[in-house]
């Protein structure tokens, strides 16, 4: 578990709480609004060490008893909320684990607070939201209540209105870059492929860093596009049928979109544009060379059209079959 001087990003939100510990203005309930793997539990975990640390201060000291049982995850007075039903946390899940136990104060002498940190809050039904308001409207002076979820206006008015939110913002690229080649030894040219897959979201840049199914991908669609104007009209329809086989359409589209715009960058700035695939530089270049911008544009417009017909569950097997024939008719 970091504390929040290993957090990247996100420096304002952590400002804020810092802040709040010091001030002794800590709210009873926050919610943690952020894409998926933005940092949400990274920060509400850092957070709720930082105010059971022993040592008192803004930041968690790593050393005492409250400290390493945290990042043990085995606190007595740092509670996960779970559920049993992937989508949904039910009222029975909220009254519990939350509504049953508030009342009883921290079983450890050291804590100042009973800290409850609540994963995919959005998945709460009506039901368990109207559970929580009562909590919320009245909660012990002790309690702590950290909303983590991905969209922040599932929840019912009057539980925002009596919460703190934090909004979670993309993290800029060059931290992320840094990140990844110091902490993880992700050699430059592939950081920043991963960087701007993940759009500012540090813990997908870390997860794709991590992937070998992502990497697979990235080098069999760097294999395509490098040669896919010379490839026959059968060796398209096998090549429709290998990218298949990766069950990741989204990130396929998006590496071919990443692709196509290194070669628009590149005519555009006569090659002195920061590409995403330094790599592969050169034929980047000559791909520039070769294509108007008319015809980059009629791919990138393909692209988009292909994903859509993927999310439609249009025949996905012709779409792929036309985008791939109308990039080789646009690349010379």
């Amino acid at each position: 578990m970091p504390g929040f001087a290993d957090i990247i990003g996100h420096e304002q939100i952590i400002e804020h709480l810092r802040s709040a510990i010091k001030m002794n203005k800590v709210s009873h309930a926050y919610i943690l609004n952020g894409a998926e793997r933005s940092g949400k539990m990274m920060l509400a975990e850092a957070f709720a060490m930082a105010l059971q640390c022993e040592a008192h201060g803004t930041e968690g000291c790593m050393e005492c008893r409250s400290c390493r049982q945290a990042m043990g995850r085995n606190h007595p007075d740092i509670i996960y909320v779970t559920h049993d039903k992937p989508n949904t946390i039910s009222v029975d899940d909220v009254r519990r684990q939350l509504n049953d136990t508030v009342d009883v104060k921290p079983y450890s002498e050291s804590s100042r607070y009973k800290i409850y940190i609540v994963d995919e809050a959005e998945k709460m039904n009506e039901q368990a939201q109207n559970a929580l308001l009562k909590t919320i409207e009245e909660p012990p002076a002790y309690v702590v209540i950290l909303l983590l979820t991905t969209n922040g206006e599932a929840f019912l008015q009057t539980i925002r209105s009596r919460c703190v939110m934090l909004n979670l913002k993309a993290v800029a690229d060059d931290k992320i870059h840094r990140m990844l080649m110091q902490r993880y030894q992700i050699v430059d040219y592939k950081a920043d492929v991963c960087v701007a897959f993940a759009q500012g979201n540090v813990g997908r840049a870390i997860a794709l860093a991590a992937s070998g199914e992502f990497n697979e991908l990235k080098d069999h669609m760097v294999k395509l596009v490098r040669r896919i104007g010379d490839l026959e009209i059968y060796d398209l329809m096998s090549e429709v049928k290998e990218i298949q086989e990766f069950q990741a359409p989204d990130d396929f589209f998006d590496l071919m979109l990443m692709w196509y715009r290194d070669v628009l960058l590149c005519k555009a700035s006569q090659g002195q544009g920061k590409l995403i695939f330094q790599d592969q530089a050169h034929e980047i270049q000559r791909q520039a060379g070769n294509c108007s911008y008319g015809g980059l544009e009629k791919i990138l417009a393909a692209i988009e059209k292909t994903r859509r017909r993927f999310r439609a569950n249009v025949n996905q097997e012709m779409s792929m079959e036309l985008l791939l024939l109308t990039i080789k008719e646009n690349i010379k």
